[in-house]
């Protein structure tokens, strides 16, 4: 099999990944250029990077995406917006021979499934039951959109919905070629998925662990801030044998980085429990609440985004 790896420019695109990527305002626009600007990149081209002989983290166009090569095919975890599933081909293409033989689904927003349609029907797809229900059901993102964004998949049957599910733990695979799928309960959705590379000592979270940020909770999709932070102590705590962990919209981390978010996120739904306590109101704790010591480079996102997901943590609190 090839091993060259071929580097694209990460591109960044949706609603949804520029949440994920911390909602921070953008600079504003200077005064116009004198000079021709430079030519713009390309769209729709895949970054590639390396993390063993045959595991890459594919960037740009949504969720980070990885590719586990093994002794028969390859094995894709996410696929990313919509038109990103050739990039993804092309991409995996140029480091091997072997066919894409299965893709692993997280959870079900778009930025992490909609390139599946793209992909032939010879590939098995495979998620948490959760998450192949809320793919059918195509509902709006909470705290992002106000309606669904148009469903690529054709029929609750058609290509990209994941055939094969399971509830708690699955495994495919055997010897250096095992993956293991887990479930640890609700957080950024019902339906997060743990993706553990076990000869390779890496999972891969998801969206449950986006990278250093306030997450999106996604009640839409069954998601649940007040469970979020038990979900994460789980995966801390049942993923023993493991070295790194490769996050939703983020750089690769450690198990120690996993454990201390989710202590922020921890914290941040307990502020919010007492504010309630004290009758503040979800906008005013928002407004003063801010992250500090040792997660003061923490992002906290938007105001109106956070606000949304605070009072679900009001409505969930007794």
């Amino acid at each position: 099999m090839k091993r060259e790896v071929t580097l694209g420019v990460l591109v960044m695109g949706g609603a949804l990944v520029m949440a994920c990527s911390g909602g921070q305002d953008a600079e504003p626009m200077a005064e116009a250029p004198t000079e021709a600007p430079a030519e713009a990149p390309p769209e729709n081209v895949v970054e590639v990077e390396r993390i063993e002989d045959n595991l890459f983290i594919l960037r740009g166009g949504g969720g980070n995406s990885a590719a586990f090569i093994t002794a028969d095919g390859v094995v894709l975890v996410d696929t990313k917006l919509t038109g990103w599933g050739q990039p993804l081909l092309d991409a995996i293409g140029e480091l091997t021979s072997n066919p894409i033989t299965t893709i692993i689904n997280t959870h079900a927003h778009f930025d992490h499934v909609d390139g599946s349609v793209d992909f032939p029907p010879t590939v098995e797809f495979v998620a948490h039951e959760n998450t192949q229900r809320l793919m059918r059901e195509n509902n709006p993102v909470r705290g992002i959109q106000d309606e669904p964004r148009p469903s690529p998949f054709s029929g609750d049957d058609g290509v990209g919905i994941p055939e094969r599910t399971f509830t708690d733990t699955l495994t495919l695979g055997s010897d250096a070629d095992t993956v293991e799928l887990h479930y640890f309960g609700r957080a950024h959705t019902g339906g997060d998925t743990w993706v553990e590379f076990p000869s390779l000592r890496t999972v891969h979270a998801g969206d449950a662990f986006p990278n250093t940020m306030v997450p999106i909770m996604d009640s839409n999709n069954g998601g649940s801030g007040v469970d979020y932070p038990v979900t994460l102590r789980s995966a801390s705590e049942g993923l023993t044998d493991i070295d790194r962990v490769i996050t939703g919209h983020g750089p690769v981390m450690t198990p120690d980085d996993l454990s201390a978010y989710a202590d922020f996120v921890a914290g941040f739904v307990s502020a919010a429990q007492a504010a309630k306590a004290a009758g503040t109101s979800a906008a005013d704790f928002v407004a003063g609440w801010e992250p500090s010591g040792d997660y003061a480079d923490y992002t906290k996102g938007p105001a109106e985004r956070l606000t949304v997901y605070v009072q679900d943590i009001y409505d969930a609190t007794e």
